[in-house]
């Protein structure tokens, strides 16, 4: 008999939702995760990963907008972290910078190892093109578990060409833009698929922060869902 699987800890992560106008109606930046990860082996996937240490420090060009940070402030984990962590794994895993031109300060609390090559490029991280619209906690189980917020952002806030991904490292491949309307037909985790069924509605309306947003709990033994900001 297979002994069952320890639970796992649950680490704090950050998605990004790339979205633009094409021809058949919005898209959004999607890549597949190799066959071989321990972690939802070649699903189709947002780009996004864990939070680390020092992605709460950078010299941001312009904060979180105001409602977003307050729905982020949610947990353990500090909203300027989460849009760091939003921000940088963007960049590892399409090589695309969600920033603005500008020049680094000498010091920062962040890892250089992770943020020497956004820097050299010339831009700032800029976490006020992020809206906050989904938060999924991994269910018990899995072999990794995470607190993930996803962030929805427009293609328009990216510093240079949203095509060339000449930067990306290899975490990701078959990196494209799928229109909204045919991503649900990839191979997806379930949580995905929700995902982007939330995403379409407020594409719809246009990228805002939504005043509520959806949360699977899964932290405990039975899952809950509820709306962060919701009245009680």
């Amino acid at each position: 008999m297979t002994a069952p699987r320890p639970d796992m800890p649950i680490r704090d992560a950050a998605t990004v939702l790339l979205v633009r106008q094409g021809a058949a109606g919005p898209a959004v930046l999607m890549g597949q995760r190799g066959a071989a990860a321990a972690f939802m082996p070649s699903k189709f996937v947002f780009p996004g990963g864990a939070v680390d240490a020092g992605d709460g420090d950078l010299p941001f060009a312009a904060p979180l907008n105001d409602l977003c940070a307050a729905r982020l402030a949610e947990g353990t984990c500090a909203p300027a972290a989460l849009a760091g962590a939003a921000i940088r794994e963007l960049w590892e895993e399409t090589g695309l910078r969600l920033g603005r031109p500008g020049t680094w300060p000498a010091t920062t609390g962040a890892d250089p190892a992770d943020w020497a090559g956004f820097a050299e490029t010339g831009v700032i991280p800029d976490a006020s093109p992020l809206h906050f619209v989904f938060r999924a906690i991994t269910p018990p189980g899995r072999p990794r578990r995470f607190d993930a917020r996803f962030f929805l952002a427009s293609a328009e806030a990216v510093c240079g060409d949203p095509d060339d991904f000449g930067r990306a490292t290899d975490e990701l491949s078959f990196l494209h833009w799928v229109p909204l309307a045919e991503a649900r037909k990839l191979d997806l985790p379930f949580i995905t698929e929700v995902v982007l069924a939330e995403v379409a509605a407020l594409c719809a309306e246009g990228l805002h922060q939504p005043e509520t947003v959806p949360f699977f709990d899964n932290s405990g033994p039975v899952s809950t869902f509820r709306r962060i900001g919701a009245a009680a």
